[in-house]
């Protein structure tokens, strides 16, 4: 019988073509799931998470619309003509890079919103998951203006050139020309940050952020049971990234077709 295939019939995916992690990682995950099912420790702690599964997804979701804003404005002005703009694009970038993310979020959440909020008189300011996005959002902002930055300027300079050619302003050519080839190269590394991020996202435990971690802790001081609660919050999280991780394997695949991205000015 051929390498492969099942009664004639072709797999979808040849067996021998099936990384050993995945058998791996497919075993253990069917052994940890008969265990959780046949436990009714594990089945209340789960319950227990699972309001925290949920703030977690909002926290990085919210947290990663924050980082693309600001990480495309900060990578546009890194290009700018202006060497007031480029460098105070430049000083953003390196100076967030080269602070610790947890560092970067006590300073926001603790200096930097209670400064706002005493100025601005919005109360939402103090809020922690409000603080919590804000500072992973500018975190992370740092690294994609670095993305952004590399999937420009991968973009011939000779398309930028016969745009302008043609009639279009730079902005029409970074809109019309530019962005939509550089999309194609950004969305790989993008989709790696979010995962990034959803793990990062822990951090937000230590503003007392009711996310994944920070429930986990609760439940400890409510049951004492710390071996199943954090077993639960460590599958919970790779179950979280694996999929991520997967959806970000059928986005490279996806942008890899002919004629995506192909956009009509």
């Amino acid at each position: 019988m051929p390498r492969g295939t099942a009664n004639g019939h072709a797999l979808p995916v040849p067996l021998d073509r099936v990384p050993p992690w995945v058998l791996v990682l497919l075993v253990a995950g069917l052994f940890v799931g008969a265990r959780l099912a046949g436990s009714e420790v594990y089945r209340e702690t789960l319950r227990f998470l699972a309001a925290g599964v949920s703030t977690t997804l909002l926290l990085t979701v919210a947290s990663f619309a924050v980082a693309l804003c600001v990480g495309l404005v900060a990578a546009l002005l890194r290009l700018s003509r202006s060497w007031v703009l480029r460098s105070l694009a430049v000083l953003y970038v390196e100076v967030v890079r080269g602070v610790p993310l947890l560092v970067l979020l006590l300073y926001i959440a603790f200096v930097v919103t209670p400064w706002l909020a005493d100025a601005t008189g919005v109360r939402w300011w103090r809020d922690n998951v409000v603080r919590a996005v804000l500072g992973l959002g500018v975190g992370y902002g740092a690294y994609l203006a670095e993305v952004y930055r590399a999937g420009i300027e991968a973009v011939p300079r000779g398309q930028v050139e016969a745009a302008l050619s043609l009639g279009m302003s730079r902005a029409q050519a970074l809109r019309h020309v530019v962005l939509p080839q550089a999309v194609r190269t950004v969305l790989p590394p993008l989709g790696n940050d979010f995962v990034a991020l959803l793990k990062d996202s822990s951090l937000a435990s230590v503003i007392s952020v009711t996310e994944l971690t920070y429930s986990g802790n609760l439940n400890v001081a409510r049951t004492f049971r710390s071996f199943e609660t954090y077993n639960a919050v460590a599958l919970l999280y790779l179950c979280m990234t694996l999929l991520g991780s997967a959806g970000v394997r059928l986005l490279e695949r996806w942008t890899r077709t002919p004629g995506w991205g192909a956009f009509s000015p």
